[in-house]
């Protein structure tokens, strides 16, 4: 779990370094990668998924709550164990909630940059490395753990 949470916050400050910084994508807002399939797109996520509530000063609530959920995680990972898999989820969504929630504390916002849309469907949202291994973890999280042994 530690491994795959390193791992995964490491490889989330990389691409927004990379991106953000290096590309210049905080002064340039686009950059066609592979258009439309993949854009660049700066978006300063200041709320929740999809810019719920950006209009609020959510920052430290936001922060907040995330690192209760990523307490949460670390508990239930601890009282329940699992597979290897399971270990690997919660890494994913605990190394993801903290690469946002670097970014809230460097950035006053989460820097979303990745824009996919295909086959005639235009995504108007962009997201983060970040928020994929949350997804992923989160989802791993529901699928993977149980009780599966009857155990109580």
């Amino acid at each position: 779990m530690g491994l795959a949470g390193g791992i995964t916050l490491l490889l989330d400050q990389i691409t927004k370094y990379l991106v953000v910084e290096l590309m210049a994508l905080r002064t340039r807002d686009l950059i066609e990668i592979a258009p439309p399939y993949l854009e660049f797109r700066m978006a300063w996520n200041r709320g929740v998924n999809f810019g719920l509530f950006s209009g609020f000063d959510m920052r430290w609530v936001l922060i907040v709550l995330a690192l209760v959920i990523v307490g949460f995680v670390l508990v239930w990972l601890w009282r329940e164990g699992g597979s290897r898999w399971t270990y690997l989820s919660g890494g994913l969504l605990i190394g993801g909630a903290i690469g946002n929630v670097v970014d809230r504390l460097h950035y006053g916002a989460v820097a979303d940059f990745l824009n996919m849309s295909c086959c005639g469907f235009y995504n108007p949202y962009a997201f983060n490395v970040a928020d994929i291994a949350i997804f992923i973890g989160a989802a791993g999280m529901v699928l993977l753990t149980g009780d599966t042994k009857g155990r109580r």
